[in-house]
């Protein structure tokens, strides 16, 4: 029985490009809520973003944030509960977010629980995290001026990866999860969606054989792969299909079902029982 559903956001509800959440989506929610069934967007965005994204039904979903390193309960931006954060090591943050600013033609941003911060951003930078994603942003001189718990570490390479992961992976790649996340971005965690699925069921007293998830691209295979259901869109890769399908196997578990829109597959669920 299906209690949890959790989807990723750009290229599976939102295709690239797009910046509204098709309206026929909360209504489902709203339906799916009723008849049990959790919704949790799971994304690389933080939670005002994704609050602002879902602001329909953002009091009833829970979210899986930054890739997993943070997770929210249902309830209202300032009263949800944390269930679960899961900060960088701070010193190998701050030197993953140096090395990062020396690299040409990228962008550093260092996620807290709530609030992105960049250093030397430019203006066109900063429109696009603040006007494009929605999301809560503070500018600092210095990567050390930052108090919180550092959660992620984005780089934002527009002209590519090829050369940002060869001076990036070596170290960075084998010490944290290292995953495209979208258009332009690489992301540094040591959550995965994976383990953040597994925290968030862990909160809310479900099990993963409990969950269904949506995804389309390598950083949601961690969740997919632990999902007690599991939904792969079609414009996936498809070797990301056949590396789920042979490690879901391995655990005696369905291969991943294609998908062409979340919606439909959501109607599907509520029409013929989970």
């Amino acid at each position: 029985m299906i209690r949890l559903i959790a989807s990723d956001i750009d290229g599976t509800l939102l295709p690239y490009g797009e910046t509204a959440m098709p309206q026929r989506l909360f209504p489902l929610i709203h339906r799916l809520r009723d008849r049990g069934i959790l919704f949790a967007p799971a994304s690389g965005r933080q939670y005002h973003s994704l609050r602002t994204l879902f602001a329909p039904v953002a009091d009833e979903a829970c979210f899986l944030c930054e890739n997993g390193a943070v997770l929210y309960g249902p309830g209202t931006e300032e009263g949800a509960p944390l269930l679960s954060k899961a900060p960088l090591p701070r010193q190998e943050a701050l030197e993953l977010a140096h090395t990062i600013l020396g690299l040409s033609g990228c962008d550093v941003v260092i996620e807290g629980q709530t609030v992105n911060y960049v250093c030397g951003g430019s203006p066109a930078f900063l429109r696009q995290l603040t006007k494009g994603h929605g999301n809560l942003v503070q500018t600092v001189d210095q990567p050390e001026d930052i108090s919180e718990d550092i959660v992620k570490i984005a780089a934002f390479c527009p002209t590519g990866f090829d050369e940002p992961v060869k001076i990036l992976g070596p170290r960075w790649g084998e010490r944290f999860h290292m995953a495209v996340a979208g258009l332009g971005w690489l992301d540094f965690t040591l959550a995965t969606k994976g383990s953040g699925l597994s925290e968030l069921c862990a909160g809310l007293g479900l099990s993963l054989s409990e969950t269904a998830v949506f995804g389309d691209n390598w950083n949601d295979q961690s969740m997919l792969h632990a999902a007690g259901r599991a939904y792969l869109m079609e414009a996936a890769d498809p070797a990301l299909r056949q590396a789920l399908t042979r490690s879901r196997a391995d655990e005696g578990r369905d291969a991943p079902r294609v998908c062409q829109n979340v919606c439909d597959e959501l109607e599907a669920i509520l029409q013929c029982g989970p």
